[in-house]
């Protein structure tokens, strides 16, 4: 941009230069013919023509005129400083002579004095400037005794002065070299000034800004750049140095953190580790305050009542003789006596299922088996509530590896639970699935009455039960809940009121490895 801009202008500079040594040029033609003209105007009026020839021929010789020359009216030379020329004529229609005489005519006046001047090649190959004055008839002419001109004539000749445009050239040609080396030199001193300017207040900065980053790359940290300027690469580096100083900072907290933070994660882990310990233990002596109240609470009604009829029973037996009637009614409270230590049995056999955290021996079985197994064993509970039961078993199925005596128990714990809850009767529906090749699903459906919403979020937690007094333990889906969970499956309920009540268990075909571990 600066080489064009610098070019632009001294291409202008030149241009109106010539423009004025033109000017000037034409200016001086002008001024010297006018000169020529007024010298031979007294001799012309006397008809002088020797001295008018002298005239022409010592001014036509001075340095700095190319030639001085008086055309007639015909176009011929009558005058002219140099001998040779003398007589000879010039067609009306060139050069100069047709801004005069123009189709046919000639014109009088003419409208523009630049057109009575022209620059030319001359026969010497040097480039003149010519100029046409024309003489035109004064009313001293036309009143003249010696040579008298008709008035109606209004030019009587032309007188034309040639200046050599030598010198002009030459300085015109100095000059626009003088402006192209000055042009060129302020190209090169711009560019220099301008260059060491960059060099210096950029490239240098840059320079040591791109140093400064790879330093930090690297990890030096404790880099900084030294420039001293308030420009906007000095605001540049003062950021960057006050960055690497935060950075610095930062590294150091992080160093320090890092030297404590293994100590002081091991001292939290400590103090986790005996928090959680502490919390265990407190787990477990709640757990058991809790296990031991519900049991002392489920096994003091049976044994208080088989301590009553245990008393009633013995003071009977010492009354001597014992009646028919008394021995019938010993034998019914015998029986009581039975059942309430029955259900104490049971209480205490489901507390040992309950608390069993380990599944036993484990070995692949027929989950078709297991299903037929526990409907054959509920086959005279199902015909005393007169419930029909319905088995679907999905074929082929795969074998299970499971421990068989638990799955059964969870099974008939299931079954039971659905035929007592229809005891105007129904329909028990067992149906087997294999919906995916690693796992098996059990669905227990019975056509009952339903669990009410309030119920259902408590069905599987310990000793929460709906039946009546010393009907249920309360362990029973407790128990199942635990089993199923122990051989990492899962166990859904879906109930509708008047409806019935789905249990759904999804067994997989393998358990997972630790499910011994599971609790």
């Amino acid at each position: 941009m600066m080489l064009i801009g610098v070019a632009v202008l001294t291409f202008f500079f030149v241009k109106l230069q010539s423009e004025r040594y033109t000017n000037y040029s034409t200016a001086s033609a002008m001024q010297m013919s006018d000169v020529i003209k007024r010298s031979i105007e007294y001799s012309m009026l006397l008809n002088r023509r020797e001295d008018i020839a002298n005239t022409i021929k010592t001014i036509g010789t001075e340095p700095g005129i190319d030639g001085v020359r008086i055309y007639n009216k015909k176009g011929e030379i009558s005058f002219s400083a140099q001998d040779q020329e003398l007589g000879n004529s010039i067609a009306l229609t060139s050069g100069t002579c047709v801004v005069c005489h123009q189709n046919g005519s000639t014109r009088a006046i003419v409208p523009n004095v630049e057109m009575l001047t022209r620059i030319y090649t001359s026969s010497k190959g040097e480039r003149v400037i010519g100029v046409i004055t024309p003489i035109k008839n004064d009313i001293r002419c036309s009143s003249a005794t010696c040579h008298a001109h008709d008035r109606s004539q209004t030019v009587l000749g032309i007188l034309n002065v040639t200046l050599p445009l030598k010198d002009t050239d030459k300085n015109l040609a100095d000059f626009e070299t003088m402006q192209y080396k000055g042009g060129i030199a302020l190209i090169l001193i711009v560019t220099a000034f301008t260059g060491l300017f960059l060099w210096r207040m950029v490239n240098i900065p840059v320079k040591k800004l791109t140093e400064g980053t790879r330093a930090v790359i690297e990890g030096n940290l404790d880099y900084a750049i030294d420039v001293q300027t308030k420009d906007e690469i000095g605001i540049l580096t003062h950021s960057f140095n006050h960055m690497t100083r935060e950075l610095r900072r930062a590294q150091d907290d992080l160093k320090n953190l890092n030297s404590t933070l293994e100590k002081r994660v091991q001292e939290k882990t400590d103090e986790l580790h005996r928090t959680q310990t502490n919390i265990v233990q407190m787990e477990k002596m709640v757990s058991l305050g809790t296990l031991a109240a519900t049991v002392a609470h489920e096994l003091n009604n049976p044994l208080e009542g088989i301590l009553t009829y245990a008393k009633l029973i013995r003071r009977k037996i010492q009354k001597e003789p014992i009646a028919e009637d008394a021995k019938a009614e010993i034998s019914e409270e015998l029986k009581i006596i039975a059942d309430e230590t029955s259900r104490c049995g049971n209480i205490v056999k489901n507390l040992l299922l309950f608390s069993r955290r380990r599944v036993g021996e484990l070995r692949e079985h027929n989950i078709r088996d297991i299903v037929q197994q526990t409907a054959k064993l509920i086959d005279h509970h199902l015909m005393i509530h007169s419930v029909t039961c319905r088995v679907e078993i999905a074929e082929p199925l795969p074998l299970i590896l499971c421990d068989g005596q638990q799955i059964t128990q969870a099974l008939l714990a299931l079954e039971i639970n659905a035929v007592e809850a229809m005891p105007e009767g129904g329909e028990l529906h067992i149906a087997v699935a294999f919906p995916s090749p690693d796992e098996i699903t059990v669905a227990v459906r019975d056509s009952g009455c339903g669990i009410s919403p309030d119920v259902m979020p408590h069905i599987f937690e310990p000793f929460y039960t709906t039946k009546k007094e010393g009907k249920g333990t309360g362990l029973g889906l407790a128990v199942v809940y635990g089993i199923i969970e122990r051989h990492g499956g899962k166990i859904d309920v879906h109930s509708t009121a008047a409806e019935g009540t789905t249990f759904t268990i999804t067994l997989p075909l393998r358990p997972p490895l630790n499910m011994e571990e599971i609790t």
